[in-house]
């Protein structure tokens, strides 16, 4: 492999504290009451599909809250343990890495950015840039095509379905980032990686 792109939550961030615990008082102010165990069931999924699945009244009105609402619960976010040294060991090894996201633009300033896990990074796709989300492949291309990669020797490192697909349909290998202790559900990736470290036996 020669070209890493990732996605961002559930991959070089957990996230899920932060998403979870904001949409359970969001409920909670509308007077449903949901365990955070189920909630954490969609975890990694777009957010209107996990709303979806949850059977959440008023689903607009509730996406209109959820974003802002996270900011209650930055202090929840963490950087999966091993990931900076994996991205610093891939660069310096010659790889190229791009971050590939559902993200928004201030999203990904506020949770990428911030922690300053972007200066490991060439190329960076978010929600702005593609007409479609995941699972479309359409943010994995684009990134490809700004680093002139090729689909044969790249990765596409993910923790859902939804990123299975997108690699699938991109022609890329999709590799499930295992470090993040969970299981695939509804999906086989291509190649399972229990640590960060592990990237660095497929360069």
């Amino acid at each position: 492999m020669k070209t890493f792109i990732f996605d961002v939550d559930g991959t070089l961030l957990d996230t899920e504290a932060m998403y979870m615990k904001s949409l359970q008082a969001i409920l909670h102010e509308r007077g449903i009451e949901r365990s955070y165990a189920e909630l954490a069931t969609t975890f990694g999924i777009p957010s209107k599909d996990a709303l979806i699945r949850l059977n959440v009244p008023d689903i607009e009105g509730v996406l209109a809250e959820w974003g802002p609402r996270t900011q209650n619960y930055r202090d929840t976010v963490a950087i999966y343990d091993g990931i900076p040294v994996a991205l610093k060991q891939l660069r310096s090894a010659g790889a190229q890495l791009a971050i590939m996201t559902s993200k928004r633009r201030f999203e990904y300033d506020r949770d990428v950015v911030s922690l300053g896990l972007d200066q490991y990074f060439d190329q960076a796709v978010v929600a702005e840039d593609i007409t479609h989300g995941k699972p479309a492949p359409d943010g994995i291309l684009l990134a490809m095509q700004r680093l002139a990669a090729q689909p044969s020797d790249t990765i596409y490192l993910g923790d859902t379905v939804y990123d299975a697909e997108a690699s699938a349909t991109a022609g890329v290998t999709f590799g499930f980032a295992a470090w993040n202790g969970r299981t695939p559900r509804d999906f086989t990736p291509d190649v399972s990686l229990t640590t960060p470290q592990a990237m660095l036996d497929l360069l």
